[in-house]
């Protein structure tokens, strides 16, 4: 496939080479209107593409699409704009005003002199699942309740796109549950789950290390290799549903499952929205 020029192609969030979460940055989309935007998100078939529409000094207005429709926020396409801006500006801080809302963000060099990103979400919102949709959730992944963990509840966490949380005691459990795919798109769109749903399992609440399953059946998609928004509403669900006392921080594992090892750091303040670290890199294609 040849892609459209000024397209850029980003690894966001690899925890080895070969992981991480493929996303399309466009800098410049002044010119695109949303069904121009909505054909490259298709085109280039990963989970978003992050399109720039404005920009005044270090603040930009950032939409995002996946391949079948706009998204709210999208964290991993987040991280990799945040690199681009800052490969092209220098690094320090930017702002992102998304439909979400606005995000803060800080842009480094490590000492490797790879340019690493972190951005705070906004600020969370904790929510019930109802009985009745978390059983039939849980019947499209092949769970029943006694495969959950009683420590960390189903519920529904927002940090910029609602996802559901469901935690899996066993990890046999947590490796072998599958899903049809179709029927979970059809229930994420009755429920306007625009992110993914969120598949956790760690040792104990309290873990410095959680692995995720994020769900995201979406053209040939099925798993988000990695997923900003998902591990910020882990960190407020942790600190707001669960109780667990802040400031705490932790490190999400997630793509083993698709072949795409990726690592999200997590720091969650005592009130407010939750940040989330990473790095990103040009995608080799």
């Amino acid at each position: 496939m040849t892609f459209p020029p000024g397209i850029l192609h980003l690894l966001a969030f690899a925890a080895e080479p070969g992981g991480g979460n493929p996303a399309g940055v466009v800098l410049d989309a002044a010119g695109l209107d949303d069904a121009r935007m909505q054909e490259i998100a298709a085109d280039l078939g990963y989970p978003e593409t992050a399109f720039v529409s404005t920009r005044n000094g270090r603040r930009a207005r950032v939409r995002y699409f996946s391949p079948g429709a706009e998204v709210p926020f999208c964290g991993h396409a987040t991280i990799a704009t945040a690199v681009a801006l800052a490969e092209a500006e220098g690094a320090g801080d930017f702002v992102f005003d998304t439909a979400a809302g606005e995000i803060a963000l800080e842009t480094t060099r490590d000492a490797e002199g790879r340019m690493t990103a972190g951005f705070t979400s906004v600020d969370p919102v904790q929510s019930d699942l109802e009985p009745e949709v978390g059983r039939r959730l849980l019947g499209i992944l092949g769970l029943s309740e006694s495969d959950l963990d009683d420590r960390l509840p189903l519920a529904q966490s927002f940090a910029g796109n609602t996802h559901p949380v469901v935690a899996v005691a066993s990890r046999e459990r947590f490796d072998a549950f599958d899903f049809d795919a179709p029927v979970l798109r059809a229930l994420m769109d009755e429920r306007g789950w625009a992110g993914t749903v969120m598949v956790v399992h760690a040792e104990s609440p309290d873990a410095a290390v959680f692995e995720a399953r994020n769900l995201f059946p979406v053209g040939d998609i099925t798993e988000d290799p990695a997923t900003g928004s998902a591990a910020a509403s882990l960190g407020a669900y942790l600190r707001d549903r669960v109780g667990r006392r802040a400031p705490f921080s932790f490190t999400v594992h997630q793509g083993r499952h698709i072949g795409r090892p990726s690592a999200l750091h997590v720091e969650v303040p005592a009130s407010g929205g939750v940040r989330v670290s990473g790095t990103a890199t040009t995608l080799e294609r």
